[in-house]
């Protein structure tokens, strides 16, 4: 019952998506000019959350533009309504509603919806990871100088020396292609399925990243923090990858 309404969730959202998309809607922002949010965002959560409410009427949620609805519930759903606002906000086709569920503290469902490319990723514990019903796996490449890899920049950061730029800057100078498609459940979903090597990110919140962190385990990848620990939705650094670059990558993020 847990996959089914998952799904039906997902595509709920989706649909939303789909009616608003480059049609007229309200924007505003919220912690920044560029950190937005639209009717589409929360016209999708609104569906979203009543698909779950309809069959759990006491689960957690973790939604973010509704917050936190805490219960004692040990199943949790993070949800992002729209992943790729900015994105959507443009006409940019690159975004997409990812929902994960978590039980006990550990993540066991993802699914992740881009309707305008009609890609719909699904993930579950133990069983693998698929992009529309086909098994996913994530890449072969065994060296960091042949990846091609994909990070996002935080809407507000402070300057340290290891910051997003200085890290961007250390990749273009070696001459790695490195992209940036403003879509961190997508970016994650595209490691999964070996369009990318690998993937990082200083500074996420639970719902960017906790469908895409399953798809990718499931696919056969690997997740951790900057420190090289296994990765929490709960925390902000992120290093995906297809496992085998993984080491190589998180010493060059790191400086080192």
């Amino acid at each position: 019952m847990l996959k089914a309404t998952l799904l039906k969730a997902t595509q709920a959202g989706g649909k939303i998506l789909q009616e608003y998309f480059n049609g007229s809607f309200q924007i505003d922002s919220k912690s920044t000019v560029n950190d937005l949010v639209t009717e589409a965002d929360k016209q999708a959560e609104n569906a979203i959350i009543g698909t779950i409410r309809a069959t759990f009427p006491d689960h957690y949620i973790l939604s973010e533009e509704a917050g936190e609805i805490s219960t004692a519930s040990n199943i949790k759903w993070i949800i992002d309504p729209l992943d790729g606002t900015v994105n959507f906000a443009h006409g940019i086709p690159l975004c997409c509603v990812s929902i994960g569920v978590e039980k006990d503290g550990e993540m066991i469902l993802g699914a992740v919806y881009n309707p305008f490319m009609n890609e719909f990723f699904f993930a579950e514990k133990g069983a693998g990871a698929t992009l529309n019903d086909q098994p996913i796996r994530v890449s072969g490449k065994s060296h960091l100088a042949n990846a091609c890899l994909v990070t996002g920049f935080p809407y507000t950061w402070e300057e340290q020396d290891n910051d997003p730029v200085a890290v961007f800057g250390r990749f273009i100078r070696e001459g790695l292609p490195l992209r940036r498609l403003g879509s961190a459940a997508i970016d994650l979903c595209w490691v999964a399925c070996g369009r990318f090597d690998g993937f990082y990110e200083h500074k996420l919140n639970a719902w960017d990243s906790a469908a895409g962190f399953i798809i990718v385990e499931e696919a056969g990848g690997k997740v951790t923090d900057f420190s090289g620990q296994r990765f929490s939705p709960h925390q902000k650094k992120i290093i995906a990858t297809n496992g085998k670059i993984h080491s190589e990558l998180l010493d060059a993020v790191n400086g080192k």
